[in-house]
């Protein structure tokens, strides 16, 4: 059956523009990582991917070692844009990423402007695109000269394959760094993407909103629910399918007595305000008008739905904050150092 997007797609998304750029990006974002593998339901991730563009979430995030096994997300978004999302390319905001391991050799990991151009060669035929509207380097890379890295992404936007350019897991010193040599370049730092959420704080500490703000760049953070820990799914034990209990990325001896205190807290705080805590998670990490994005996961289109719902209340009060820093303060980072 041919999908047709619903026609009210863009009545009830929040829409931030991204730095200083002409681009406007949704305050909730789809992140296609380890459920849109080859190891996941192809038929229940092409769910949630038109279930999020029918609710007006535009920008879906890849990496060319998302899977997995790696490249198999972009290659599940390829089979989606050839049976799914063609007629609707122009209102996609498609990116990828290039920057930790891919493949095997010295030219398959980092930062180097051999392995960037040849990884987004692959991305493009994975995806089956002419090009992609962001890419970013995925991280920073002490050994190559930022000058070559920089230039890599400069060449990828000139040559028509990407239409900005990004930057990830850069420290606030190194996105100045960055944003000076793209712009004596003429390609400016569209974004920046950091992990950020109420359990990992460091994009504070590190004040990387307030740089962004200085360059003229967005933000778009991923892990808003910090690996599901900022929802309910843990209070009543490790549920079978959870990232705890399949030890992907998060551990069931991270679960701890206390981190479950905490979440209690969090989440009678969130039920007072009418929401879900992931509801309340999201909205937290979105209260700074200068937050372009927050990126999600999810295994259900159910999941999708109830994160937008947290569009309902953005706004916190001085007490709400006030609590909210007493049990996750900005100087520790829960699970994440």
């Amino acid at each position: 059956m041919t999908y047709v997007a619903a026609e009210g797609r863009y009545n009830d998304m929040v829409y931030r523009r991204c730095g200083e750029s002409g681009l406007r990006l949704p305050v909730i974002s789809l992140g296609l990582w380890h459920n849109f593998g080859h190891t996941a339901d192809y038929e229940t991730a092409t769910e949630i991917a038109t279930t999020a563009f029918d609710a007006g979430i535009t920008y879906f995030d890849l990496a060319n070692n998302y899977g997995p096994p790696y490249g198999s997300a972009e290659e599940n978004f390829g089979r989606m844009m050839t049976t799914t999302f063609a007629p609707y390319r122009d209102e996609l905001i498609i990116a990828s990423k290039a920057g930790y391991d891919m493949w095997p050799g010295p030219y398959g990991d980092w930062g180097s402007r051999k392995y960037l151009i040849s990884s987004l060669d692959q991305s493009l035929k994975r995806m089956n695109l002419d090009y992609v509207d962001i890419f970013y380097h995925h991280r920073f890379d002490p050994e190559t000269p930022l000058e070559e890295t920089m230039g890599a992404l400069d060449s990828i936007v000139r040559q028509g394959k990407a239409l900005y350019a990004g930057i990830s897991n850069y420290s606030s010193e190194q996105m100045q760094r960055a944003s000076k040599i793209l712009n004596n370049l003429g390609t400016p730092c569209l974004i920046h993407q950091p992990r950020y959420s109420m359990f990992d704080r460091h994009t504070e500490q590190d004040q990387r909103l307030d740089t962004l703000e200085q360059i003229g760049s967005g933000c778009a953070v991923f892990s808003p629910l910090a690996q599901g820990l900022l929802t309910d799914k843990y209070l009543k034990g490790i549920p079978a399918d959870s990232r705890a209990a399949l030890e992907h990325f998060l551990k069931s001896t991270d679960i701890t007595d206390d981190l479950l205190k905490v979440v209690g807290e969090l989440n009678d705080i969130a039920a007072k305000r009418g929401q879900s805590l992931a509801q309340m998670a999201i909205a937290w990490v979105l209260r700074d008008p200068r937050m372009t994005s927050a990126i999600i996961g999810a295994s259900t289109p159910g999941q999708v739905t109830d994160c937008i719902q947290s569009l309902k209340n953005l706004e916190f009060d001085d007490a709400e904050l006030k609590r909210l820093d007493e049990l996750c303060p900005r100087e520790t980072s829960i699970l994440f150092g």
